[in-house]
């Protein structure tokens, strides 16, 4: 089963268990799917979907911090009950141990020798990492490693 039909079956179980906030988030992920599918006349796959839920993750937590520093403590309240749904569909985060064997072996695997070779070892790690670590953090593991 892929992860769309999987969001697909999750929202109708949601709607005859009368799970309206799990339903609303379930709506707003499928139809950001449906959208960049038709933006880009493409058909998403696992990968695409889990890079599309992490970018909202994301979203959510920016959001979520704003409100908390505006004082609205209740939008921040619904943002971050947007990210606990989201991020069941998300795979386990790596540890900070499994992401530095990843680094290594993608350096090695790349040949990589210095900081202008970056762009060959974050190729290599963006596709085994999506959902599963901060972007921001591979990149700077990758710069302690190169550097």
């Amino acid at each position: 089963m892929t992860l769309k039909e999987q969001l697909s079956d999750d929202m109708k179980s949601a709607l005859r268990a009368k799970d309206r906030e799990r339903l609303a988030v379930l709506r707003m992920l499928l139809s950001a799917v449906r959208q960049r599918e038709i933006d880009e006349r493409i058909e998403l796959d696992d990968a695409g979907v889990l890079a599309l839920i992490d970018k909202m993750v994301k979203q959510r937590r920016d959001a979520e911090t704003q409100y908390r520093d505006a004082g609205r403590g209740e939008l921040a309240d619904a943002e971050a009950a947007e990210v606990v749904v989201l991020e069941t569909y998300l795979p386990d985060a790596l540890s900070d141990q499994e992401l530095a064997d990843m680094v290594a072996a993608a350096v090695t695997q790349s040949g990589a020798q210095s900081m202008q070779d970056m762009g060959k070892v974050m190729g290599i790690l963006k596709p085994q990492v999506q959902g599963r670590a901060d972007m921001g953090a591979v990149s700077a593991a990758v710069k302690n490693r190169l550097g």
